[in-house]
């Protein structure tokens, strides 16, 4: 689920909104995974989505992009 940030400053804010949401509910999905299996395994995707989510926050902030 890595993106590049020149991948993301490509895109339009509409679109990184809707990916922001996106990776928000995957996100939801694998927190409700480790905690119903107790297994660690997911721990390295889920660090990955929110590095991915934050990188799409700051270049929201950078444009002056609203929520």
């Amino acid at each position: 689920m890595n993106i590049k940030v020149n991948e993301i400053r490509a895109l339009p804010d509409a679109a990184l909104k809707q990916k922001l949401n996106e990776l928000a509910l995957e996100l939801g999905i694998e927190k409700r995974k480790i905690a119903s299996t107790g297994v660690a395994s997911k721990v390295v995707k889920t660090r990955e989505i929110r590095r991915t989510m934050a990188r799409i926050q700051t270049i929201l902030k950078e444009r002056g992009a609203k929520r």
